[in-house]
C-alpha cells in the first residue's frame, strides 16, 4: 500500500503540469484570436472606405503634425478614427511627411488613400494671373476681385513697379503679401535686364528702359514684333524724335484708370500734357503700364534696323504693324491703312444693312 500511494501523486503532478500548459496556449490562442481580430480591424478601418458621403477640400496649415491633421480629419467627418490614422499609419506607411496647402479628398475616401494623397498629391494651387501691359489699377482691380485674398492695398503701387506674370498663394493670405512678391519680381527681372542691356541705347537708366518698354507693350499685342517696335522708339530717340506713340496719350487722359472707347481727338494730340509724345521730347516721366519681361528685354536689346515709322497692317491688332524707313514710305503705309479701315467700315454696314432687312427693318442711313 506505501508502494501505491506515491504513484498516484506522481499521476497528479504530471496532470497538473499538463493542464497548466494547456491553459497557457489556450490563452495564447486567445490572445493571438484577439489580436488578429484587432488587426484585421484596424486595418479594415484604416483601407476600407471612409464615412465622406461628398467630396471635400482639406486644409493642412503649414506646420501641422500628423497626429493634429488626423484630429482635423475626423473633426470634419473625413475619418472615423484619428488613433487609427495617425498610429497605425504613421507605421505602416514610409517617409510621413505632411504637406501644407488644400487638398482635394474624394467621398469615401478611405485612410490610406487620405494620408497617401495629403504625403505625396500636389496641393491645389491659387494663383492670381496679371496680364502683360496691365495698368497697375487693373492689378489692383484683380487683387481686390480675389475673394479668398485678405486686408486691403493701402496705396496705388507706382506705374511699372509690377512684374506681369502668375502668382501662387495660399488662401488668407494678404493682398499686399501678393502684390509684395509683384513688386519684387519686377525688382529682380529688371536689374537682370538692364545688366544684360546692349550699353549703346540711348537709356540712362533702369527706370527709363521701363518705361519704354511699358510704351512697348502697349503698342504692339504681337509678342514677336517687340524688339522691331522697340527698335523703331530706340531710332526714333537717337535722332532727336519725338516718339509719338498714341498710348501715351491715352494715359495722360486716363490715368490708366479706363479705357478711353474711342479714337483720339485733334484737340488731345495737340494738347500740352506731360504724357503726350506728339507735345514732348524724349520720354513721358513715367511708365504707362506694367510691361512682361519680353517687352523689357526687347527694349534691351532691339532688333538692328533703320526704321522710324510704323502703322497697323490691317483692322486687326493680331495682323501686326507695317515698318518704314522714311516718312514717304510711312505715307503710303498710312493710306494703305486707311483703305483698310474704310473696307471694314462698308463691311460692317453691309452687315448690320443685311441684318436689320431680315428683320424687316429699314436699313441705317449712312
Amino acid at each position: 500500500m506505501n508502494d501505491r500511494k506515491p504513484r498516484r501523486q506522481r499521476r497528479r503532478s504530471g496532470n497538473a503540469f499538463v493542464d497548466i500548459l494547456n491553459g497557457l496556449l489556450t490563452l495564447l490562442v486567445l490572445g493571438l484570436v484577439v489580436l488578429g481580430g484587432g488587426f484585421l480591424y484596424v486595418a479594415s478601418q484604416y483601407y476600407g472606405d471612409g464615412p465622406a458621403a461628398e467630396p471635400k477640400t482639406f486644409r493642412v496649415e503649414s506646420g501641422n503634425s500628423l497626429s493634429t491633421t488626423a484630429n482635423r480629419l475626423e473633426e470634419q467627418g473625413l475619418i472615423s478614427n484619428s488613433l487609427i490614422f495617425s498610429q497605425f499609419g504613421g507605421r505602416v506607411e514610409r517617409n510621413v511627411v505632411i504637406k501644407a496647402g488644400d487638398f482635394n479628398i474624394p467621398a469615401g475616401a478611405s485612410m490610406a488613400d487620405i494620408l497617401k494623397e495629403l504625403t505625396e498629391g500636389d496641393p491645389i494651387r491659387y494663383a492670381v494671373t496679371i496680364p502683360e501691359g496691365w495698368t497697375s489699377w487693373e492689378v489692383i482691380q484683380r487683387l481686390n476681385g480675389t475673394s479668398d485674398l485678405t486686408g486691403e492695398v493701402s496705396s496705388l503701387p507706382a506705374e511699372g513697379s509690377i512684374l506681369p506674370g502668375s502668382y501662387d498663394y495660399t488662401p488668407g493670405d494678404t493682398r499686399q503679401s501678393v502684390l509684395d512678391k509683384m513688386q519684387t519680381a519686377m525688382t529682380t527681372e529688371l536689374a537682370a535686364v538692364w545688366a544684360a542691356r546692349d550699353t549703346t541705347l540711348p537709356l540712362e537708366t533702369p527706370e527709363q528702359l521701363l518705361v519704354l518698354a511699358s510704351i512697348v507693350e502697349k503698342e504692339t499685342g504681337v509678342a514677336s514684333e517687340r524688339p522691331q517696335v522697340a527698335a523703331v522708339f530706340v531710332n526714333r530717340l537717337r535722332d532727336g524724335m519725338r516718339l509719338q506713340s498714341d498710348p501715351t496719350i491715352i494715359y495722360g487722359i486716363t490715368k490708366g484708370q479706363s479705357t478711353l472707347g474711342r479714337g483720339l481727338r485733334r484737340s488731345e494730340i495737340e494738347a500740352q500734357t506731360p504724357y503726350n509724345t506728339y507735345q514732348i521730347d524724349g520720354l513721358p516721366p513715367t511708365p504707362i503700364a506694367n510691361p512682361g519681361i519680353d517687352a523689357l528685354k526687347a527694349v534691351a536689346n532691339p532688333d538692328d534696323h533703320e526704321y522710324l515709322y510704323f502703322v497697323a497692317k490691317g483692322a486687326l491688332p493680331s495682323e501686326g504693324h507695317v515698318f518704314a524707313e522714311t516718312y514717304a514710305e510711312h505715307q503710303d503705309n498710312v493710306a494703305r491703312y486707311r483703305e483698310i479701315q474704310d473696307e471694314a467700315e462698308a463691311a460692317r454696314k453691309a452687315l448690320e444693312d443685311a441684318e436689320a432687312a431680315e428683320a424687316g427693318d429699314a436699313p441705317a442711313t449712312p
